[in-house]
């Protein structure tokens, strides 16, 4: 499948290569290596992130499949934080990574580790390759190495320095721990193939100087080693026996297998599956960095963020994640899923676990001229009409109302069966009311209906057996709590914003409508809700209650909208 194809709902769940019928590529791999006795029918797997960013979807995907699989075949799984880079890396991102791992099920008892625990150890491994002549420190600059490496139709040159006897290699590697030489001065390079038509074995480089902090190590160490020498030695160390990667390794597994085989320790297999992309969405590091420097959003749990801290203040449910991951399955090739996907296995989640309320986005005002003015009645009303465990709530209802500005047309048209002049529709769990009279502003704008009720159709009951075709929801203006209401969509519009046209960036497809606020009347149950929590607005969407809520303006977050509206726009646009 191309990159720009995208996957419907259904086409995501057939999209995995399965060997074996209804099981993926990897799990089929494992299932092989314990028949066959390979790592003593052990499974032991790890989540290795780099703590230089927050975690996002696609992260989730591999946390999901370690841990996974670590899960269904008796195993574990460790989270190792892969801190070689200190310029980069800070404590706030390890933090934020702990507990997004968490959040989404992933459990790794005593099993947190460091690269940072093994620099000792990593600098043993890289004198062993220096002492079997495999390995050199070069004095060519980055840009040098770069241009002798050579391209995929011309080989590569051998560096000057290659040839250092290895007394002379030793002692320049030591003085390079030691602090005598400038970043960039010096680097160790593995001793491997110039010639090699896979460029990452064209003497890659193991080791550089880098004199800074370091979150975990601080000042002890001024060379630290690259991730492709860090990785497999640490899976080694570990006892990893499936090191599960993205695509983009699989290049690299040559050189995960011949440090390992060079320095003769325990070997894992590396595994490459197809990473996520995602339409409308970004998932590169890099970018979401930018987005987050430059202040295109409002932080890295920003609701419009892939991040998984920014979909769980959205309201979005670890589970749903989970069974988006399940959805999508696992490949060996790279193909991109249609948003619609994740939205589906959010809305279908909330749906069943969800309680409901009312509230008006977009209000306008209803007075019910025949209703005393200063009664109140208040309705019992379920939380969820399908489980009565959630239980019920009590709604205040008055003489003036607040309904959406929507549910009124003054020239309606066909098959509009809500408000209209003498139309009658059903307050929800309340009474029949009919429109009597629009109320506009010297502008032209609408400012109050005027109503009548039906005092026999209490609890929406049809008094004579008359139908009344249309419900809507309501909020009694007299108890009626004001909250912000911010209202996403998505951050890009275009649909893959990683492949722009020529003299554009990613920056140039930024939706300027992701985000917009409202002013909503919410029914009074609704301002005691924690923070946190989710509820379907009725007729509306689901929505989440937001940390920047106070007691006097509660701050509520869209999840997403009852049906794809996004998708059903691009359908009728194209």
């Amino acid at each position: 499948m191309s990159e720009n194809k995208t996957e419907t709902v259904a086409a995501a769940a057939e999209s995995n290569d399965n060997p074996k019928a209804g099981v993926d590529f990897i799990r089929a791999r494992i299932m092989d290596d314990n028949a066959s006795g390979r790592f003593g029918g052990q499974v032991h797997t790890r989540f290795p992130p780099e703590p230089n960013g927050y975690l996002h979807l696609g992260h989730a995907k591999s946390i999901c499949l370690n841990f996974g699989v670590a899960r269904e075949f008796g195993g574990m799984c460790n989270l190792r934080f892969d801190d070689t880079n200190p310029v980069k890396e800070d404590t706030e991102y390890v933090d934020s990574i702990r507990e997004d791992v968490k959040w989404l099920g992933g459990e790794w008892g005593d099993r947190e580790f460091y690269a940072s625990n093994y620099f000792d150890k990593l600098y043993e491994y890289a004198e062993q390759l220096i002492l079997k002549g495999k390995a050199y420190v070069d004095d060519l600059s980055a840009d040098e190495i770069r241009e002798y490496r050579g391209t995929l139709t011309r080989p590569g040159k051998e560096s000057p320095c290659r040839d250092r006897s290895v007394e002379e290699n030793l002692d320049l590697f030591r003085r390079m721990r030691a602090g005598e030489f400038a970043d960039g001065e010096h680097v160790l390079r593995a001793k491997i193939d110039m010639a090699s038509p896979n460029l990452v074995m064209r003497d890659p480089t193991l080791y550089r100087i880098r004199h800074a902090e370091h979150h975990r190590t601080g000042n002890k160490w001024c060379i630290y080693p690259m991730y492709d020498f860090t990785h497999c030695l640490s899976d080694s160390l570990e006892g990893i026996t499936h090191s599960i990667c993205t695509l983009e390794f699989e290049n690299n597994r040559e050189l995960y297998d011949w440090v390992l085989d060079a320095l003769e320790v325990y070997h894992p297999q590396q595994i490459e599956f197809a990473r996520l992309n995602l339409t409308h969405t970004v998932l590169s590091k890099r970018k979401l960095i930018q987005l987050v420097k430059e202040g295109y959003v409002k932080g890295w749990d920003d609701p419009r963020m892939p991040t998984l801290s920014g979909l769980r203040r959205r309201g979005v449910p670890p589970e749903a994640l989970r069974e988006f991951c399940s959805r999508i399955g696992i490949a060996r090739s790279d193909s991109m899923v249609d948003y619609a996907v994740l939205e589906f296995c959010i809305r279908e989640y909330l749906n069943a676990h969800t309680p409901r309320a009312m509230a008006v986005l977009d209000p306008v005002k209803v007075v019910i001229e025949n209703y005393p003015e200063d009664q109140v009645e208040e309705f019992e009303m379920p939380w969820h009409p399908e489980d009565a465990a959630y239980g019920s709530r009590t709604v205040p209802f008055s003489r003036e109302l607040w309904i959406e500005r929507d549910d009124f047309r003054q020239e309606p048209p066909k098959k509009y069966h809500r408000l209209a002049p003498g139309a009658e529709v059903r307050l929800r769990y309340a009474y029949f009311i009919t429109c009597r009279e629009a109320v506009y502003d010297d502008a032209g704008n609408l400012v109050e209906l005027r109503c009548t009720y039906d005092p026999a159709s209490r609890g929406g009951q049809s008094p004579d057996g008359r139908k009344v075709k249309g419900t809507i929801h309501w909020v009694s203006a007299r108890h009626a709590v004001p909250a912000t209401v911010r209202l996403y969509e998505h951050l890009f519009s275009a649909e893959n914003p990683n492949a722009m046209p020529e003299g554009q960036t990613f920056l140039d497809a930024i939706n300027p409508d992701s985000l917009r606020e409202v002013t909503a009347m919410l029914e009074p149950a609704l301002a005691s809700q924690e923070v946190g929590a989710k509820v379907q607005f009725e007729r509306v969407g689901y929505f989440c209650k937001d940390k920047d809520s106070t007691g006097e303006r509660p701050v509520f977050n869209r999840t997403v909208g009852l049906r794809d509206s996004w998708a059903r726009q691009e359908k009728k646009n194209a």
